[in-house]
């Protein structure tokens, strides 16, 4: 890779600790020893050190395993505003979902690149702010598994419960670790890495008035689908009109796109969901948007039905083509959110036209019998 400029563009800034912090003894250097590490936390230690005069790099917490101990990065950059628009990009929540993981690298280093020679690119940065955590749950990455080292699904980790029924197991149980889609004990902490996303959340995104959240996963569906809260109920959120307006945008500026884009409990309820907590513990009066974009892979394994045998077919593409393909296909998605924030005043609808796309929302949106 070649070398990248060493200093910000005008009018950007990494952050008021300085673009080169990192707040941990953690190197970014390569691993000494492979097995207690993994390709994506390579790429992205990678990243952050060819970056590491564009982006403010942070070490949030600290995941445990049995072995070896892994830091849990973020990386901003953009404006300097607290009250910039800004835009979250998420990914590797489950350790056997690594396609997500590569989608967001593949972005992050693409943008780097594009900060040579992209002006637009340099202008949206200095009106809005761009905050990566690509590896949410490294020590499941490591070890091959979804959950985390203590066998918690973090996508379930979250303290509220579903107001219906929800798919035996599948909808989050607290029965054993020994059985998938573990919540976590009942009354106990929420895990590091849970605690760790909402932090950077409520520090980060919702603290601003406008702010979105993308949160890239695999394994549901032969459709690749963008989900919203609620998945607890099947009541609609606060902020249907303003979801609407984006799913607008979308389809007006993308319209080939091949996304399903609905609440999560169109497709099934489930326990502790860790977006309906951030969204519902949002300052009042901001705008917070956060989305789930789930790589529909049943698609994978219906073209290669091999795929079943591996534990990481069934949730990311194992030829080389189609892993390109998936890069290059949904990089247009996490460019599209960065410029719905740029220009978020232009859209963000107020007054009577907030209340006609109310009614159109929830229309569209009705809810239906799920599992």
């Amino acid at each position: 890779m070649h070398d990248l400029p060493p200093s910000l563009p005008p009018g950007i800034s990494a952050g008021a600790e300085g673009p080169r912090s990192l707040h941990s003894p953690y190197s970014l250097t390569p691993a000494r020893d492979a097995a207690a590490s993994f390709a994506e936390l390579e790429e992205l230690k990678a990243i952050l050190l060819a970056g590491s005069g564009h982006f403010d790099v942070a070490v949030v917490a600290e995941a445990h395993t049995a072995a070896p101990s892994f830091p849990l990065y973020t990386a901003s950059i953009g404006s300097a505003d607290p009250r910039a628009p800004a835009v979250g990009f998420f990914g590797g929540i489950h350790g056997l979902e690594r396609i997500g993981t590569q989608l967001i690298l593949h972005y992050m280093r693409a943008l780097l690149h594009r900060l040579e020679w992209d002006e637009l690119l340099c202008r949206q940065l200095e009106k809005i702010r761009l905050v990566f955590m690509p590896i949410v749950n490294p020590g499941g990455m490591w070890a091959h598994k979804r959950a985390n080292p203590q066998g918690v699904d973090l996508m379930r980790n979250a303290p509220q419960r579903a107001d219906s029924r929800v798919p035996w197991l599948a909808g989050g149980q607290t029965l054993s670790t020994l059985l998938p889609w573990y919540c976590g004990r009942p009354g106990a902490p929420m895990e590091v890495e849970s605690a760790a996303l909402l932090q950077v959340v409520k520090a980060q995104l919702a603290s601003r008035p406008f702010s979105l959240a993308l949160d890239c996963h695999s394994g549901y569906g032969f459709q690749d689908s963008i989900w919203f809260p609620y998945a607890r109920t099947r009541k609609l959120l606060g902020h249907l009109p303003e979801m609407f307006a984006l799913r607008t945008m979308l389809e007006q500026s993308h319209p080939h796109h091949a996304y399903s884009f609905e609440p999560q409990s169109n497709q099934y309820l489930l326990h502790g969901d860790l977006w309906d907590h951030a969204y519902d513990h949002a300052p009042a009066g901001h705008v917070f948007l956060p989305m789930t974009l789930e790589l529909g892979s049943w698609l994978w394994i219906r073209k290669n039905p091999r795929q079943l045998f591996s534990r990481h077919g069934i949730f990311n593409p194992m030829k080389a083509h189609r892993t390109k393909r998936v890069l290059r296909r949904h990089a247009d998605l996490l460019d599209f959110l960065t410029r719905a924030a740029f220009a978020v005043p232009r859209w963000l609808p107020e007054g009577e036209q907030r209340a006609q796309l109310a009614r159109q929302a929830a229309a569209f949106w009705r809810p239906r019998r799920v599992l």
